[in-house]
């Protein structure tokens, strides 16, 4: 009888681990050291790997960035993780950082990938396989945001920016392929003699012909309108990929899994 009167053994307290403040400080940065680099990792795949299959040759090679379809494919793509992670930094954490952040990284992985890939690896010179420059664009779409506190402007003004400045931003950057020369008594310019001397495998024909989305039409009176159309079109490209930034800010799709 007295051992069915006996309570049962207490069970082992649960202490934690961290005692006092210091060392709460020291596990948060080493919790941040370890997250922050893994989303880093995290953004520069995804970016890299869906810009290659959106835009893939028009932003490998220097003689496909064309006045007509590369100014215009290539701000629709960008804006897809900056208008998703804007709404979502904006909207829980107010951090106006998702352009920059997301762009940077498609930046390094680009210049990763080009140095490796192109470079070591298939021997094409730098000068024909450098990645364009767009982080403007980022820091450009997380100031209206931070200065409008509006996702309607940031859309509007922003979306239009982006769209609009992707080929004078990279204008001083392409100006020395635009430069003419002649080769058996035609003009071309620099980047289509490249172009030709480096001949890739699978490639359209078309692409190699005159007024056929090649470097090859010197810019002109096409290449302002197709900034300003993409720029247009980009507002409501921005949008589209904000509200789905809210439909995932929502998680209503985790409520009904869980």
């Amino acid at each position: 009888m007295a051992e069915d009167s006996a309570p049962p053994p207490a069970s082992p307290s649960t202490q934690s681990g961290v005692a006092n403040l210091a060392e709460q400080r020291r596990a948060y940065i080493q919790f941040d050291m370890l997250v922050i680099p893994l989303i880093v990792l995290l953004f520069m795949g995804i970016f890299s790997f869906h810009f290659a299959l959106l835009v893939g040759d028009w932003d490998y090679w220097v003689d496909w960035r064309d006045r007509r379809w590369w100014p215009l494919v290539t701000p629709l793509c960008l804006a897809v993780l900056p208008g998703v992670f804007g709404y979502l930094l904006w909207e829980r954490l107010r951090l106006p950082l998702a352009g920059t952040l997301t762009i940077l990284c498609l930046t390094v992985a680009s210049w990763i990938s080009r140095y490796l890939n192109f470079y070591l690896f298939a021997d094409f010179p730098m000068n024909m396989v450098w990645p364009s420059t767009y982080v403007a664009l980022g820091l450009i779409f997380d100031c209206i945001l931070l200065l409008s506190r509006s996702f309607f402007w940031t859309g509007l003004a922003g979306g239009f920016l982006f769209g609009l400045l992707v080929y004078p931003l990279n204008w001083p950057l392409l100006a020395p392929y635009m430069v003419p020369v002649e080769l058996h008594g035609t003009m071309l310019t620099v980047a289509d003699l490249q172009g030709y001397e480096y001949v890739r495998t699978a490639i359209p024909e078309y692409v190699r012909k005159i007024e056929q989305s090649t470097l090859r039409t010197f810019g002109e009176a096409v290449t302002p309108l197709t900034a300003v159309f993409a720029g247009f079109v980009n507002i409501l490209n921005t949008w589209l990929w904000m509200w789905v930034g809210y439909l995932g800010a929502k998680a209503v799709w985790i409520r009904k899994i869980t």
